[in-house]
């Protein structure tokens, strides 16, 4: 196996040679959070450097830290893999490795699978994934095994997993209603975009979305959920149908992915600002929206905090063997709007 040089270290890490350089040998400050991004890509591809950079002593315990996420080529989820990769860095307490894989879709099936196929890989583990008996008898099986398992973002296997970690999505929900309360004074139709039926988390936006505008906008009207599976193109046909059927859509919410679709449609098809449109993460694409007037909104997780906290309680929980409970930990959504990016 080749020697890896400074240049191996700069292209897993993303960032410069000279910026490695700089780390490796004190030339000159770097900022905290590059400095955790090339050390946790030193610790991900075996770079001798490694341990010399980690800030932590070298006798910390060994912690594997399992994460299964969804849609390896979305923006929000390279976003969430290297927000994941520096807060394994700084886990409290031990010398933590993160192990981490991708579901290719929201099948249960495979997701099930690929939750099963990290036993005996990490110490503790973390998921995206939708809420189906499939998924929860696997989380049982491994809780049996004595794995602690954590949902993320949407909520699974309520009665056998650790814990919850993720928005208020109830909350979100509202919160999109009254934004487009605000938008959308004349009477008209909304439209609604979930990923599936099966995602708990768009359930319960598309839950206080309804709610609030049944109860403080009558005027506005919610059309039956379209499901687009989180997929840029589904999102963007029935987007295109939708402007082309119902010339009084005021707004549109895209409770999670799939924006792009949508953003590219409005673009196409209407002049900026004729419908409202909020979505669910903030990426180049819906920060180009906001600043083209395409989005009125954008709910974003705040995911280096979530991913610090899930470090944190995820430690607890192999470290002290905390079994399955009724955790739910909660962040504030980070909001924007054209005037905050």
């Amino acid at each position: 196996m080749k020697r890896l040089g400074m240049a191996d270290l700069a292209r897993a890490a993303g960032v410069s040679i000279a910026t490695v350089d700089r780390v490796l040998n004190g030339r000159e400050p770097v900022r905290e959070d590059t400095r955790a991004q090339i050390i946790a890509a030193a610790e991900r591809i075996g770079h001798p450097a490694a341990r010399r950079l980690s800030p932590r002593p070298l006798d910390l315990p060994e912690l594997r830290f399992g994460v299964v996420l969804h849609k390896q080529g979305q923006d929000f989820y390279k976003a969430f893999a290297e927000a994941l990769h520096r807060a394994v860095v700084n886990a409290p307490g031990v010398h933590g490795r993160l192990v981490l894989e991708f579901s290719s879709s929201q099948a249960p099936g495979e997701m099930a699978s690929a939750l099963r196929a990290m036993a005996g890989r990490c110490d503790v583990l973390a998921a995206t994934a939708v809420n189906h008996p499939e998924v929860t008898a696997a989380v049982e099986e491994l809780s049996s095994k004595g794995l602690a398992v954590f949902s993320l973002l949407s909520d699974f296997a309520q009665g056998a997993r650790a814990g919850y970690l993720g928005l208020n999505n109830l909350k979100v929900g509202r919160t999109a209603g009254w934004f487009m309360h605000q938008t959308a004074r004349k009477p008209g139709v909304m439209a609604l975009f979930v990923g599936g039926h099966r995602w708990h988390g768009h359930e319960l936006r598309e839950t206080g979305f309804r709610g609030y505008l049944r109860e403080c906008a009558p005027h506005l009207t919610v059309l039956d959920t379209l499901v687009n599976l989180e997929t840029r193109q589904l999102t963007y046909e029935a987007t295109l149908n939708l402007l082309a059927r119902q010339p009084d859509l005021r707004g549109i919410y895209v409770a999670g992915g799939g924006m792009e679709g949508a953003i590219a449609a409005l673009r196409e098809a209407r002049p900026t600002g004729e419908v409202a449109l909020i979505v669910s993460a903030l990426t180049s694409e819906s920060r180009s929206g906001l600043a083209e007037g395409l989005i009125t909104l954008t709910v974003d997780t705040p995911l280096e905090k979530l991913c610090r906290d899930l470090m944190v309680i995820m430690t607890r929980a192999a470290t002290e063997g905390r079994g399955p409970g009724g955790l739910q930990h909660f962040l504030p959504p980070d909001l924007h709007i054209a005037e905050s990016v």
